[in-house]
């Protein structure tokens, strides 16, 4: 019997293997453990042993049993917080772990460009800025994007000491030096990004992770107002409420129907300019 049919979710990305499960009680708690089993004689026989020392268990949920689970008869140890492809995943869910290492990394480069860089003139800086720095502060944020303002407000200080070193500007705030140099606060890109990867979620069909509003089991229930509408999802504390799936919902449903029904990707991402200029400027 495979991990699927025992409704366990498994994921691979190279070398690494994930498995998740909803655990209610034992019932739910043995099938994730004969899907480790199966997964275990799968590596056997494929020479591909698993190094049970390197595979963790990190258990989310306040009302979660913790069982123990083992691997090749060996107990799997327990931590507090895994990092997955670069983003650090804790047990609480929140994402401020992620934040300060992400906000570190990027301040780390940013330092090095002001000890390399004494003249920095805006057209030069900014492209180094958005080429070696940013990036570490939007990696993969979709998964991570964060709630608290004390987060926002760390990340985005990195962007507002950088645009602080361009010389030349007569801006005196962070916002008016950002209009000036053609920036987008990080908080905005982040909202752009999430409307983006919804866009392309929805041109596969949702992706198993977003439902359009009227729509059951594939199958339109009722009319619904506007075009590609979402359905909003119950969600009771703040990490359900910002995860992904959840917090799309309002902006993707404020968006006007044209730049939703967009032709391609380049094509939306031209409309979603377009719209929040013309919001902006009103």
């Amino acid at each position: 019997m495979t991990a699927l049919q025992l409704d366990v979710l498994i994921a691979k990305f190279a070398d690494d293997t994930k498995g998740a499960k909803i655990i209610s009680g034992p019932d739910d708690r043995d099938k994730l453990q004969a899907a480790l089993d199966s997964l275990c004689r799968w590596a056997d026989k494929w020479g591909m042993a698993f190094n049970v020392s390197k595979c963790k268990v990190l258990h989310i949920g306040r009302n979660n049993p913790e069982y123990r689970y083992y691997m090749n008869g060996m107990e799997m140890g327990t931590t507090e917080m895994e990092r997955d492809v670069r983003v650090l995943v804790s047990k609480s869910l929140k994402p401020a772990e992620q934040c300060e290492a992400a906000a570190g990394r990027a301040m780390s480069v940013l330092g090095q460009l002001r000890r390399n860089f004494h003249y920095r003139e805006r057209h030069t800086f900014i492209k180094l800025y958005k080429q070696y720095v940013r990036p570490h502060l939007e990696f993969s944020v979709p998964a991570w994007s964060p709630w608290l303002r004390g987060d926002i407000d760390q990340l985005e200080r990195v962007q507002e000491k950088a645009v602080a070193m361009v010389a030349g500007l007569k801006g005196k705030t962070y916002k008016e030096k950002c209009i000036e140099l053609g920036l987008d606060t990080l908080e905005s890109r982040r909202h752009d990004q999430d409307m983006s990867l919804v866009f392309r979620l929805l041109s596969q069909g949702g992706g198993g992770v977003l439902q359009l509003a009227g729509v059951r089991d594939g199958v339109r229930t009722r009319q619904t107002p506007g075009h590609n509408s979402l359905a909003g999802q119950f969600a009771r504390t703040d990490v359900r409420k910002c995860s992904f799936s959840v917090r799309v919902v309002e902006g993707w449903n404020s968006l006007l129907d044209n730049v939703r029904a967009a032709e391609n990707q380049e094509a939306f991402k031209r409309g979603l300019k377009t719209w929040r200029k013309a919001r902006r400027e009103n």
